[in-house]
């Protein structure tokens, strides 16, 4: 037997006291490998590439889960860690080896498996832990509602929207909470942008009767931007009705609730809209409007809110988008009476909000018959072509 100098066994026992790290390879074949070795003086034969999954950290790291489901995530994925690199076909081998100067270099690789067998496996590992890191678990019914309340009190209306967005798609009738938790989310969110829009176009309009075309070429592409995400809000809510809501509805009062919503939406599309697209916006919200109407009247006593609300909108509509004072202000005040004739029959619940309804229609009708008289009725035929003017009535939530 050959005889091991004191040089050799010193050298030996460095590189078996080292601890091991883990050294990431470079790409081989298009697949990623990790290998242990421990350090020695001495260079090691090459290792066999072997495949293992990314780190468990990589999921608190990445995956925005609350601490019970990133805790049972790792529990599953950890057992099928276990169970493919432990046992079976996938086991890892861990082979030492001597090199020319008598130090140890220790390799994980697979058992020996065709090269074509390893690649597909590693590939379906892949697709696993990476499925598991990135696509999360759908939140609860009720922790959506939750947050929704929580990103309103933030007066993070964005988050609320995507929260309520999430439970008006469930394809159940929503509770009256949900309800309005949802059109006040739509409404925030839709109502900064109709604000912005206003201010924008009124400043178009001075520098243009000013004549400085630079200003208002900049103006006009500022306006365009605004009008794409009102654009993008609005065909948002009306998909959730369409698909939704609206077929989900089973009370007359949920039915006028989500018509007259659908009416409201169009109605915001109408406003910038111009040519066709405020012609079909003005048509649809004409008759989200009318079907609304139509359940209002047979199923919602003249006092109930959302029916004075549906008639203060609906008024709007015809003063603001088909021009047409004479209509806007019979439907309010024809409202105004029905519910001034029943106001004895109002319930407690409904005082405050019902009562605050037919003080908006007397306001808008105070204002419009104003109008009338002071200046010429515009005609319908202008309206098709041009925006909205700047709201003048008052309108629902």
């Amino acid at each position: 037997m050959r005889p091991v100098s004191a040089r050799a066994l010193a050298s030996l026992a460095r590189s078996a006291c080292a601890p091991p790290r883990l050294s990431v390879c470079s790409p081989r074949d298009g697949v990623f490998a990790r290998v242990w070795r421990a350090e020695g003086a001495g260079a090691c034969p090459p290792a066999t590439h072997a495949f293992l999954p990314p780190p468990l950290s990589s999921l608190t790291s990445t995956n925005p889960l609350s601490p019970p489901r990133v805790t049972l995530i790792i529990i599953i994925t950890t057992i099928i860690r276990i169970h493919l690199f432990t046992s079976g076909p996938f086991s890892i081998n861990r082979h030492v080896r001597y090199n020319d100067t008598g130090h140890t270099c220790t390799h994980a690789c697979f058992n020996t498996l065709p090269k074509e067998f390893h690649e597909t496996m590693i590939v379906v590992i892949n697709f696993f832990f990476f499925s598991t890191t990135y696509f999360t678990m759908p939140e609860s019914r009720e922790d959506s509602v939750y947050l929704a309340k929580l990103a309103e009190q933030a007066e993070r209306y964005e988050e609320m929207v995507e929260n309520m967005k999430r439970v008006a798609s469930s394809d159940q009738e929503l509770t009256v909470e949900e309800r309005n938790l949802l059109s006040v989310a739509y409404k925030n969110v839709i109502g900064a942008r109709r604000a912005s829009w206003r201010i924008v176009s009124s400043i178009e309009q001075k520098e243009e009767s000013k004549g400085n075309e630079t200003q208002v070429s900049m103006i006009k592409t500022y306006r365009e931007k605004i009008e794409a995400e009102l654009a993008q809000i609005c065909e948002d809510i009306l998909d959730v009705l369409d698909k939704h809501l609206i077929p989900s509805a089973a009370s007359g009062e949920s039915k006028v609730f989500y018509h007259k919503m659908k009416g409201d939406y169009h109605r915001y599309l109408a406003e910038f809209a111009t040519g066709d697209k405020r012609k079909d916006s003005a048509d649809k919200s004409l008759e989200a409007y009318k079907a609304a109407s139509d359940v209002a009247v047979t199923e919602l006593p003249p006092t109930h809110p959302i029916r004075l609300g549906l008639a203060l909108n609906f008024s709007v509509f015809y003063y603001e988008i088909l021009n047409s004072p004479d209509r806007a202000c019979h439907l309010a005040k024809q409202a105004f009476d029905d519910a001034i004739a029943e106001l004895d029959t109002l319930s407690e619940e409904s005082y405050k909000d019902s009562t605050l309804i037919m003080q908006l229609l007397r306001d808008n009708l105070t204002l419009w018959t104003s109008d009338m008289q002071d200046s010429e009725k515009p005609t319908e035929a202008a309206a098709a072509d041009a925006p909205a003017a700047e709201a003048k009535g008052e309108e629902a939530a």
